[in-house]
């Protein structure tokens, strides 16, 4: 088998309205080798995974897959089964998937769920590997696969800590995205109602209570001076120093580095001057500055404080063993570590003993070796602080914490300043004040792991993720949303766009947009290009300002890469028209419908989809279409917009050259057609039609009638606005049109226009990608042809053919009409306009179909034009 494509879909997609991974996959021989074909397959692939038995698949009950396994199946509905069992058996929950037939004999699209993007990639090339050899008969060596496998989930996996606030955002319907890989950093919400973390610490973190909960002898100054008790000691640079500092003091001491975390470097219960030096020793190795002080007889204990309330409270014990009187110390430590909780790092709830350098000096003070046997019942401790990311356990004592413990709690956070704080307390317990036992804060620390309050060893875990997010999102019904509006279609989707961005800015909003040919925000140009996907609708949520996000969506962004967020306020559907057929197995403008669809089926609960009821297939995806529907037509008496007003719907039409707003018997003049620039007096429909979809997605987003009137007056067709779309200038009695025709159905809808534009001759410059079908390509030809006096056919981007082949194509079409129009080749998009420059006199129309829509504009304004050589009373050729 061969694997063609693989990818994530980040979002909403042709397939789901989940995130999935799509595999395209040429199973080659297989396809003549059903399941049913293959003696024993459905024992061995069980004995492989028993789980499979779970799999309902489209038989509907536990155990339907195996039947259908049984009937006979292909490959690649096997891969799909097997890669989400992969996830599964590495911790990911998932269940959804689907295999389609392609166009092509043995081609398969295979879409499974993900929960993890690198997890559900590499589960698919495993499953695929792993199928074949099913297939084939050979041996198969699963735990290598699962080793392999989890592998990439620890790599990339979120720790306890930042999953436990992700997992709280999910519960709240907060988004969430991972900005960076290689650490914790996640963003919450959208725009300007973001909220950012890093692990556990937070946007709103104080630097300079991060410092101070950094520097422990800092830590100590400050909450002494305020009363909290902490341990007597001193920083010292030198072993002199802390002799000195123990003649102070008195033995035991513990010893420290001054920066350091995860009781790296610690050293406690010194007693005498050899082991003073060896901590010192091994503290300095962590930091040049070493902290000797008191050491503070009593149990470990960590209170974690949110947002100013203590919300969890634990004991913790340094990693130990338990002696039953027959096995060795070791013996005894590589038990524990079979214990099935413990693992790798933050794989696990606890974490496996390591016996390190640390572990060998902390025995030896107790007289022991890894080969001494331990009586039964003798407790021995193996490292020095309490830490779970060295082996340590932990019991929730949350509820036992004394009122006056939770007090002095509070004033610590408040002290250090810090949002999210962990405090070390050494007491004998936390049921009694602390000035009625021996106690103290040994230190603070920005950023605590939660690992230990959400699975203690003992005792009941705490959802600490929640009080992050309240405390971030104090409104409880705050999503951290801002409003999107996502527009979908053929044709009109820029211009759509960048209206319905004016009506928003126009009415305060400040506005982030991604469309074909930039990202902007709050009216400034951030990015140049084609930014119509996923890509794009990413950047704009991550913008700090946005208060509303206004993002086209093309059909190639959809099929490789999903919408790239969850869900829209407005989703519009402007129309669906013949282009780009045959690519990514949209064959059909049915197929092409439901691509289109995706949108108006990832609108939110309470949102509004906005379709074109003048357009057959974007009227009947209202069936797809969330939350209410708002129509627009340029039909005032559409029969289904008519019923759909009776209903108290909401449509926008055109009435007596007026654009209005119905609902139920209420009909609201918007504006007059004529007044709004974009639609040339009325003359260009097609941006009429658009005017009245944005006049919908701005409605629904709850601007005035008025404000709508506003944005629409003063929108214009210029290159400055709205820059490559019929943008008309003139010079010297030359008028150019600027647009980026690229289709037929854009072509068919600008003809009326230019047709309406008075001129001695029209003269275009013309092009397509070379992804269009031949046909398509070819009657775009016969189109130009009989617009035009003149056509100049350059080559943009062939996409797949060969050179010169899309510009052939285009040629003859053009060619095949006949008539007087001319038709020639010249390749580069700057000689071909350069070239009708020349061509072009005072009176003529030039329409220009290019890319680069600047540079023609920058050196048309530089040109002087001559008049025609000769000419009649009426200014026609004489």
């Amino acid at each position: 088998m061969n694997i063609l494509e693989h990818r994530a879909l980040r979002g909403p997609n042709y397939y789901s309205r989940y995130p999935a991974i799509y595999l395209r996959l040429d199973i080659g021989d297989l396809e003549e080798q059903p399941s049913d074909t293959v003696p024993g397959i459905v024992e061995r692939l069980t004995a492989l995974l028993p789980t499979l038995q779970e799999h309902r698949c489209s038989v509907g009950r536990p155990g339907g897959f195996l039947e259908r396994l049984a009937r006979g199946t292909w490959a690649g509905h096997v891969v799909e089964h097997v890669a989400i069992e992969l996830q599964n058996l590495i911790g990911f929950s998932v269940g959804y998937g689907k295999t389609i037939d392609s166009y092509d004999t043995g081609i398969y699209n295979v879409v499974y769920r993900y929960r993890d993007e690198a997890c559900g990639l590499a589960a698919g090339v495993e499953a695929v590997d792993l199928v074949e050899r099913l297939f084939a008969g050979e041996a198969i060596d699963m735990p290598a696969i699962i080793d392999r496998l989890k592998q990439v989930r620890d790599a990339h996996m979120l720790g306890p800590s930042t999953a436990a606030i992700v997992d709280a955002a999910d519960q709240r319907g907060i988004p969430h995205t991972r900005l960076s890989e290689e650490n914790s950093y996640i963003q919450f919400g959208h725009g300007h109602r973001q909220q950012r973390i890093q692990a556990t610490v937070t946007g709103h973190t104080d630097l300079i209570s991060f410092g101070i909960a950094d520097d422990k002898a800092w830590t100590k100054q400050l909450l002494g001076d305020a009363g909290i008790p902490v341990p007597q000691g001193q920083v010292c640079n030198s072993f002199d120093e802390a002799l000195e500092a123990v003649r102070s003091i008195g033995y035991p001491v513990a010893v420290k580095p001054l920066i350091g975390n995860h009781g790296r470097g610690v050293s406690t219960n010194i007693e005498d001057e050899q082991a003073l030096r060896n901590a010192f020793d091994i503290a300095a190795h962590r930091n040049p500055s070493v902290i000797v002080e008191q050491y503070i007889r009593g149990e470990d204990h960590r209170l974690l404080v949110i947002d100013g309330k203590p919300v969890a409270a634990a004991r913790r014990r340094p990693a130990h063993v338990l002696g039953n009187g027959t096995d060795t110390l070791q013996a005894l430590v590589d038990e524990e570590n079979r214990d099935p909780r413990r693992g790798i790092g933050h794989e696990n709830l606890l974490t496996q003993i390591q016996m390190d350098e640390q572990s060998l000096r902390m025995i030896g003070q107790q007289n022991l070796t890894p080969q001494s046997v331990i009586p039964a019942g003798e407790m021995v401790f193996l490292k020095p602080t309490a830490n779970l990311s060295t082996g340590g356990t932990a019991t929730d004592v949350t509820d036992d914490v004394h009122p006056e413990v939770r007090f002095a709690a509070e004033r610590i956070a408040r002290l250090v300043g810090l949002d999210i704080i962990g405090i070390d307390l050494l007491a004998e317990t936390l049921t009694r004040p602390l000035e009625e036992q021996s106690a103290a804060v040994v230190e603070v620390n920005a950023g605590p792991g939660f690992r230990m309050h959400l699975s203690p060893t003992h005792g009941q875990g705490r959802d600490v993720g929640r009080p992050v997010i309240d405390m971030l999102f104090p409104d409880s019904e705050a999503d951290g949303r801002i409003p999107i509006v996502a527009v979908t279609g053929t044709n009109g989707k820029t211009t759509t766009v960048r209206v319905i961005s004016h009506l928003l800015r126009q009415a305060g909003r400040n506005v982030g947009m991604a469309c074909t040919g930039a990202i902007e925000i709050d009216n400034h140009v951030i990015m140049r290009g084609d930014y119509s996907g996923p890509q794009a609708a990413a950047i704009v949520l991550r913008e700090p300002t946005a208060e509303c996000a206004v993002l086209e969506v093309a059909r190639g962004g959809i099929m490789r890469r999903g919408l790239g967020f969850d869900e829209c306020d407005v989703g519009v559907l402007l129309n669906i028209a013949s282009d780009h057929l045959g690519e990514h197995d949209i064959h059909t403008l049915d197929e092409l419908a439901r691509c289109k669809t995706v949108v108006i089926d990832a609108v939110r609960q309470g949102g509004t989809a906005v379709l074109n009821a003048d357009d057959p297939r974007a009227l009947a995806a209202q069936e797809w279409a969330r939350g209410d529907i708002i129509f627009f037509t340029l039909d005032p008496d559409s029969r289904p917009v008519r019923q759909h007003v009776r209903d108290q719907g909401v449509a926008f039409t055109v009435h007596n050259e007026r654009i209005v707003m119905r609902q139920g018997q209420i009909e609201a003049e918007v504006i007059p057609v004529v007044d709004v620039p974009i639609t040339f007096e009325g003359h260009a429909r097609f941006n009429v039609a658009n005017a009245l979809a944005a006049s919908a997605a701005a409605f629904a987003l709850g601007l005035s009638i008025a404000d709508i009137q506003m944005g629409l007056q003063t929108f214009h067709p210029t290159p400055g606005q709205n820059p490559g779309r019929t943008n008309l200038i003139e010079a010297d009695g030359i008028k150019v049109l600027i647009d980026y025709g690229h289709n037929v159905p854009a072509l068919e809808a600008l003809a009326e226009l230019v047709g309406c534009i008075s001129a001695r001759r029209r003269i275009s410059v013309a092009s397509a990608p070379g992804n269009r079908r031949d046909e398509d390509l070819f009657t775009l030809g016969t189109l130009l042809a009989r617009m035009h006096d003149v056509v100049y056919i350059y080559e943009t981007d062939p996409r797949g053919r060969t050179i010169g082949e899309a510009a052939g194509l285009l040629r003859d079409g053009a060619e095949s009409v006949g008539g007087a129009c001319r038709v020639e080749i010249i390749m580069e998009e700057a000689r071909a306009v350069d070239r009708a420059f020349d061509e072009a006199s005072a009176g003529d129309l030039l329409v220009l179909l290019i890319d680069d829509v600047e540079g023609a504009i920058e050196r048309f304004r530089g040109r002087r034009f001559t008049p025609p050589a000769s000419t009649g009373p009426t200014g026609e050729p004489a």
